[in-house]
C-alpha cells in the first residue's frame, strides 16, 4: 500500500464501529476502508450511501441490487470492488452464472427485462458520455 496506514487507535471512536462490522462480515478490516477512514467525513458518507442502497427494505430485489453494484463497478474498473461484490452476489443469487457474464448483459437471455432495464438504467447514469432517455425512464416504471 502506498498510502502508509494508521494505528486504528489513530482513527476516531465513531470510526471503529465500522471496522469492527467489516472484521466480522469479512473476517478482517478492509485496506479500503482504512484509507477511507483517513478522511473520516468521507467513510461515513460512503458506509451511509453504501447502507441505503443495500437497506433491506428497499424495492429492488437483493440479487438485482447485487447485479447492479457488480456492474457498476465493472465500469468504475475497481477491482477490489467486483470481487467484493460478486462475493455478495453469490451469497444471494448461489450462482456465478449471471456475474460472469455481466459485461455482455444485452446479449445474454439469462437476464429477464426488469434486470434489463435494471441494467441500462445503471450504465445511463454511470458512463459520462450516456442520458437517461425518455423511453428508459418509462420502461424503469
Amino acid at each position: 500500500m502506498r498510502v502508509p496506514e494508521k494505528p486504528l487507535h489513530q482513527y476516531p471512536w465513531y470510526i471503529r464501529p465500522l471496522f469492527w462490522t467489516q472484521k466480522r462480515k469479512y473476517k478482517q478490516i478492509l485496506k479500503s476502508g482504512l484509507l477511507w477512514a483517513r478522511v473520516p467525513r468521507l467513510f461515513t458518507a460512503v458506509a451511509h450511501l453504501y447502507g441505503a442502497l443495500d437497506r433491506k427494505n428497499s424495492p429492488l430485489d437483493p440479487v438485482l441490487r447485487s447485479l447492479i453494484i457488480v456492474r457498476v463497478s465493472q465500469i468504475n474498473w475497481c477491482h477490489f470492488c467486483i470481487d467484493l461484490n460478486s462475493s455478495v452476489l453469490l451469497e444471494r443469487a448461489g450462482s456465478m452464472e449471471k456475474a460472469s457474464i455481466l459485461e455482455n448483459w444485452q446479449e445474454s437471455e439469462l437476464f429477464n427485462d426488469k434486470e434489463k432495464v435494471a441494467l441500462e438504467y445503471a450504465e445511463a447514469i454511470t458512463y459520462t458520455d450516456r442520458q437517461v432517455s425518455d423511453k428508459l425512464m418509462e420502461n424503469l416504471r
